[in-house]
């Protein structure tokens, strides 16, 4: 887990820059409801929760989470919590961050919780559109996954690594390395980037320095890669046989290799980890849902229900499955 520091670039910005302006007086209100909660014993705590929540009736989900997925997480939360109607709202990182702010500069606030990658959290907080929630199952959570105040904590880890076609690459020896991706084997639509991977580009920046990561990032564009948006269906079209090389996650990939696919992955030095955290809204209609649902998904339960999707878990003592998921990090 130490390395996963490196290449928290955007979320350690939050810890240096305390002066950040994330109150309002709405976000005031829900902050004193919450302190109230949080006095409390566990369980009249969480009866005090459910009460309220039962009062709310619904709850707002954005996130970044896949649509099969994010319903399956919803519906074993649903389990528990039967007497709240979720709406959830799947978008990707950068399209997430636009409408939550085009709606707050439209006077609209309709998120409760929202799931999103590190990049999102400091314009949020930025905007004062997120409040702190210090939930109790946060002290399963590694400190360097988890911000002092509560404004956000980490619900899984994303590992970017090199998946491969078995078919297109056999016989071929895979890279090792990203130098190995320079070599002209790979060029000519021979390897799948991502237009949008902030995440990428800074962990790259930690490990070797802006300038040597911005001149590897333009003789990786003379391989002529195929740019395009999107880990899920990057890996699908490499595994489908559209090319033979895909940087992308490594627990998308890691799902359709155990569904039979023809792909699989290697991991890359340096290594570039992302976090994907959790968020409460500062002006939420459903706040005590929000906490709940916050609670769940932090919890042993939720973390372990992360399995399915082939996720890695934030919380200390759930261990990622498959155990290769975290190889090399």
């Amino acid at each position: 887990m130490a390395r996963i520091n490196q290449y928290l670039s955007t979320l350690i910005l939050m810890a240096i820059f305390p002066f950040v302006d994330v109150k309002s007086t709405r976000a005031a209100s829900v902050e004193e409801r919450l302190d109230q909660v949080n006095r409390m014993a566990e369980k009249p705590r969480g009866e005090a929760l459910e009460r309220e929540a039962r009062k709310e009736g619904e709850i707002v989900w954005y996130t970044t989470m896949s649509a099969d997925q994010s319903t399956a997480f919803m519906g074993r939360f649903q389990q528990k919590y039967p007497f709240l109607k979720p709406s959830i709202i799947r978008l990707g990182g950068n399209a997430l961050l636009s409408r939550i702010m085009t709606e707050a500069k439209a006077g609209k606030h309709f998120f409760d919780v929202a799931h999103g990658t590190g990049e999102i959290v400091l314009p949020l907080m930025e905007m004062g559109l997120l409040a702190p929630y210090v939930s109790p199952e946060r002290k399963a959570i590694p400190d360097d996954l988890k911000d002092k105040k509560g404004f956000w904590t980490s619900v899984y880890v994303n590992s970017i690594v090199l998946g491969y076609n078995k078919n297109l690459t056999k016989g071929q020896p895979l890279p090792s390395s990203y130098d190995d991706l320079l070599h002209p084997r790979w060029k000519g639509k021979k390897i799948s980037i991502d237009s949008t991977y902030v995440t990428f580009l800074q962990g790259l920046m930690s490990a070797w320095g802006k300038d040597k990561a911005l001149d590897y990032l333009r003789k990786l564009n003379n391989q002529e890669p195929v740019v395009m948006r999107g880990s899920t269906v990057r890996a699908q079209l490499a595994a489908a046989g559209e090319f033979p090389l895909v940087i992308a996650y490594a627990n998308i990939i890691q799902y359709l290799t155990e569904k039979g696919a023809p792909i699989d992955w290697v991991p890359l030095e340096p290594a570039v980890i992302s976090v994907n955290t959790v968020m409460a809204g500062a002006k939420a209609v459903h706040p005590n849902a929000a906490k709940l649902f916050i609670d769940f998904t932090l919890s042993k339960e939720g973390q372990e229900k992360l399995w399915d999707f082939q996720r890695i878990p934030s919380r200390s003592d759930v261990e990622p499955k498959p155990a290769r998921l975290f190889r090399g990090y």
